[in-house]
């Protein structure tokens, strides 16, 4: 039995790793900034609490062995200030919390978008730069913050970075309720020419992923200080993926399509307004956003399986089947 802490235990990757872990019989802390009674009713420990608070992180780092740094601002909008904060000086105070209490191993939940950098991605491995084109704070905030995790990788904590792109599945809180909402009013446009590739990640087999990448740490130091990619068994074709979803749910498939240039500057258009203005919420297209639903970006795995065994556990079929009985059952 090992002594775990997953920081964002209550998000959808946080609380399905905890749920794993404890079915494992270990002895797990969830660190969230809400209280979440289902995580202790899979047998785990739920404190509240903020990573931007070194005292509090110190405090739920104390007789722990590994902790899996799950907690992080996501999305394509937002100030700055904000992601910063919690991705980078977050994310520097659970490295030093987990030096401080001796902890021995660290696991980083990263993405992909560290290295998106406008360009189609067509099966590009782990020595891909950093992008230094960041179109979101999100990203850039998530480079930074997986920069100094790998960078932190010694013989007293060993440190690897897991970058799981696009993750779905049952429970999933954002990407699939925000694809299916916009789906039924009608909302959506294919952006560019339709044809595009990514690479999606389902839930079991994110989780997966970093527990072979902790098995990995446990053993040797071969991902000590290492990033990974993650997916599925093969990359999709984006549109035909979410009107293929659609189809099953009986949502009108996306048939209206924009240009990729015409849909970049909307969205620095709206980016400007939305600053300028100070608005609320966020808008619905982005620069971002706009080289994301259009360009290729997918990625090999050959590193992952090469250095922690990684490959699906369920397979994009099965993984399907299961997130429409969801949907349907919710």
């Amino acid at each position: 039995m090992n002594t775990i802490l997953v920081t964002g235990g209550g998000g959808f990757v946080g609380s399905a790793l905890v749920a794993r872990l404890c079915e494992q019989g270990h002895r797990v802390t969830a660190l969230a900034r809400h209280y979440y009674p289902e995580l202790e009713r899979h047998g785990g420990r739920s404190l509240i609490g903020d990573i931007t608070d070194l005292d509090c992180v110190r405090r739920s780092c104390r007789d722990v062995e590994t902790v899996f740094h799950v907690a992080a601002k996501a999305g394509i909008w937002g100030r700055r200030q904000e992601y910063e904060q919690t991705n980078v000086h977050g994310t520097v105070n659970v490295i030093q919390a987990c030096r401080e209490n001796g902890v021995a191993r660290l696991v980083y939940t990263s993405t992909p978008s560290v290295v998106f950098d406008r360009a189609d991605i067509t099966g590009g491995d782990e020595t891909l730069p950093y992008s230094d084109n960041f179109l979101c704070h999100y990203a850039r905030s998530k480079a930074r913050a997986e920069h100094q995790v790998l960078a932190a990788n010694s013989e007293r904590l060993k440190t690897c970075a897991i970058r799981p792109h696009l993750i779905w599945g049952p429970g999933d809180p954002h990407l699939i309720p925000r694809l299916v909402d916009r789906g039924r009013r009608r909302e959506l446009s294919i952006v560019g020419d339709g044809t595009n590739q990514v690479d999606i990640s389902y839930i079991d087999n994110v989780v997966h992923a970093h527990l072979l990448a902790w098995q990995c740490l446990e053993k040797s130091d071969k991902c000590g200080g290492q990033a990974y990619f993650i997916g599925q068994e093969h990359p999709v074709k984006l549109w035909r993926w979410i009107n293929e979803l659609f189809a099953e749910l009986q949502i009108p498939p996306v048939r209206r399509r924009v240009a990729r240039p015409l849909a970049y500057c909307a969205g620095a258009l709206l980016e400007t307004v939305y600053r300028s203005l100070n608005l609320r919420g966020e808008p619905k297209m982005t620069r971002f956003l706009a080289e994301q639903l259009s360009r290729s970006h997918y990625f090999s795995h050959a590193k992952a399986l090469r250095d922690i065994g990684y490959q699906p556990i369920v397979s994009l079929a099965e993984g399907q089947q299961r997130l429409l009985t969801w949907i349907r059952s919710i």
